[in-house]
């Protein structure tokens, strides 16, 4: 009986990994913003993404400045989507937003399976634009701190103006 439920789980856990990318291609295939790449094997469990969306890092003085373009991979775990995905940028590119750390972006407080891959791809570009932050439980309270005296500075656009 066991094992039977686990073939079920199994194939249920490919079809929404099947479901996830032909929703992906179709949303995002004409995108200038969004180019998303699968990795390994189709139907992919890790996506790497290219947002071609103003976002903010800290220079070697600390002053955040915009820059135009963050890869983000997320992976799907074995159990997913009884499990949210895990979303971080790539190894070196530190992301100043309240909710990024050098390891992580924290998503959704309360993840849900019907919630799609494609609506956290999308929550992703709001956060990298600031145009969503959540200050109350922050990866990043230097953000927080910074976020508080330059509201009038958010959300990002491309102007190409730096951040102060």
């Amino acid at each position: 009986m066991a094992e039977d439920d686990q073939l079920q789980s199994s194939r249920g856990n490919r079809n929404r990994l099947e479901s996830d990318y032909a929703d992906l291609k179709s949303n995002f295939a004409n995108d200038p913003d969004i180019d998303i790449q699968g990795i390994g094997p189709a139907p992919y469990n890790k996506y790497m993404i290219v947002y071609k969306v103003p976002s903010l890092r800290l220079t070697s003085q600390n002053v955040p400045r915009i820059v135009t373009q963050t890869v983000v991979e997320i992976s799907l775990p074995s159990v997913y989507p009884k499990v949210a995905p895990i979303a971080r940028t790539i190894a070196g590119d530190v992301v100043f937003h309240p909710n990024f750390n050098a390891n992580k972006i924290c998503l959704t407080d309360n993840w849900s399976p019907a919630i799609k891959l494609v609506d956290l791809v999308l929550e992703i570009s709001d956060l990298l634009q600031w145009r969503k932050f959540n200050v109350h439980d922050p990866l990043n309270a230097e953000a927080v701190k910074w976020s508080e005296s330059h509201m009038n500075e958010l959300p990002l656009t491309n102007s190409g103006k730096n951040a102060q």
